[in-house]
């Protein structure tokens, strides 16, 4: 999935119950923001980071988009003004990947590697989303051991057991449901949608453009889907799953498919004589190595002092392999580790982020994830989903079916999933790598489907995640930078070798 940063699973609470009460929200029940909402006031970001034409501002908006003049909280935006005035058209919203991730860096970041004309049009919009800092922050105080990857994915015990996984699962929810307050429960794809609304408004812009990557990419669609007459350029780059009745349990299923699409390319550069990281002789050794060392690591751990968890044991070469099939600078680090567990040894333990992001991060990821879709409560469905799928994608060991904190979280959605649809403008461009391990291109045409008429989609012939001024590919790269400068789309999908 784009980057789940964070899961989880069964706990009662008492305020379940009241939320079980209330009838659903649709799109049509909740207010909308006026176009007459106070302007924002821009002035300069803090810290020696940013590009010093990027300005900050802070825009309140509701908790509960129900209940508009209730509770509010905060979002921190950023933005680099169009380079031309004269030739400004309106705002492009940089909406980031996740849920989890932030865009407040990007104006002055990535959104300088759009092309003159790009920037010239455009104000370039960054945000930190609902509950994540410096906006309103959530924090769920989860046990530090909760924040390791491996938990976090949900990987099965070396026999398909799922049981630590429930434990772990009912345990994180039980945490952030009594510890996340009332931010956790007003997190979800549709909040942020409501969201960006409401910066549109703010900004004063009647429609907006939007560049949306990874999980960004299911928040744009959603916006385009609930303010479909509010859109004008919208591009959705490395496309998530809409499946309305699974949702994140989608993304996380794709992950089969996408370790699929991508490991022979990793096997390839693995096996090249002129690498001085090779793991084999032949690209067709590199997937049973893979397995071996996994299955020997399972039995015997090595102890990895500073690193966490402390040992490296089959389930912590699994993710890392996932983590660097995420693109190709990073396939180094999965071969020295697959070098170094040959011999017996670790590399020197990764650094991992502070506790204090890790937790704010980890609980947007929860708060989105579980409260976005209903998740399976019975431990059937998830120890039938993980036996299948162990057999049939050993490559991943069941993983991607496995139960997360979701299947415990102890509120029910508060409105149902969006269903994508073709109704509104056809003004999507969709762009997707054609291997891809988080958005894998099936996944992705499921999201052309479900658009129809709306959208037109370009595969890039590449490898990775993030396809738009992140592979160098010269079609799919000037495709979309034409269709941002002029509106021009393709008149069919197409392939970009």
């Amino acid at each position: 999935m784009p980057s789940i940063t964070r899961n989880l699973a069964l706990t009662a609470v008492p305020a379940a119950v009241l939320v079980a009460l209330l009838p659903p929200l649709t799109a049509d029940a909740v207010p909308g923001p006026t176009d007459t909402t106070r302007p924002l006031t821009w002035s300069a970001c803090e810290g020696t980071g940013p590009d010093p034409r990027q300005q900050c501002a802070t825009l309140q908006v509701p908790l509960d988009h129900a209940d508009p003049d209730g509770e509010q909280i905060s979002l921190a935006l950023s933005r680099v003004p169009a380079e031309d005035g004269r030739a400004r058209r309106g705002a492009l919203f940089l909406i980031p990947g996740g849920p989890g991730g932030s865009s407040l860096g990007d104006p002055s970041g990535k959104g300088q590697k759009l092309p003159q004309e790009v920037r010239d049009q455009y104000d370039l919009i960054g945000f930190a989303p609902r509950g994540l800092a410096p906006s309103t922050a959530v924090d769920c105080a989860l046990e530090p051991g909760d924040l390791a990857l491996t938990k976090l994915r949900p990987w099965p015990a070396p026999d398909g057991s799922i049981d630590e996984n429930q434990a772990t699962a009912e345990r994180m929810a039980g945490t952030c449901a009594r510890n996340g307050g009332a931010l956790i429960r007003h997190i979800s794809t549709r909040d942020n949608a409501r969201d960006l609304d409401r910066v549109r408004a703010a900004l004063g812009e009647r429609k907006i453009s939007a560049w949306g990557v990874s999980y960004g990419t299911y928040v744009g669609a959603v916006y385009s889907q609930m303010f479909p007459h509010r859109t004008d350029r919208i591009v959705l780059d490395s496309i998530d799953n809409p499946d309305p009745a699974r949702v994140a349990r989608a993304w996380l299923a794709g992950h089969e498919q996408g370790v699929e699409d991508v490991f022979p390319h990793f096997a390839a550069w693995a096996s090249a004589p002129d690498n001085p990281d090779r793991v084999a002789e032949k690209a067709a050794g590199v997937r049973p190595l893979f397995l071996r060392l996994a299955a020997r690591l399972d039995r015997e751990p090595i102890p990895w002092p500073g690193a966490d968890p402390d040992e490296l044991n089959g389930n912590v070469l699994r993710q890392t392999m996932l983590d660097s099939l995420y693109r190709p600078g990073r396939y180094p680090a999965l071969a020295k580790l697959m070098l170094a567990a040959g011999e017996g040894t670790v590399p020197p333990a990764p650094a991992g982020p502070p506790e204090e992001v890790a937790q704010n991060v980890t609980a947007v990821g929860v708060g989105t994830l579980c409260n976005d879709v209903e998740w399976p409560r019975s431990a059937a469905v998830y120890e039938k989903g993980v036996a299948e799928s162990r057999a049939r994608y050993p490559l991943t060991a069941g993983m991607p079916r496995n139960v997360m904190p979701c299947a415990a979280w102890p509120y029910p959605p508060r409105e149902a999933p969006t269903r994508i649809t073709g109704r509104g403008p056809s003004n999507v461009l969709l762009v997707q790598n054609e291997r891809d391990v988080a958005t894998p291109l099936g996944g992705a045409l499921k999201m052309r489907e479900a658009l129809g008429r709306r959208a037109v989609m370009v595969t890039v012939n590449a490898t990775g995640h993030d396809s738009y001024l992140a592979d160098g590919n010269v079609c799919g790269d000037r495709t979309v930078s034409r269709f941002l400068a002029t509106g021009e789309r393709p008149h069919r999908d197409t392939y970009c070798r």
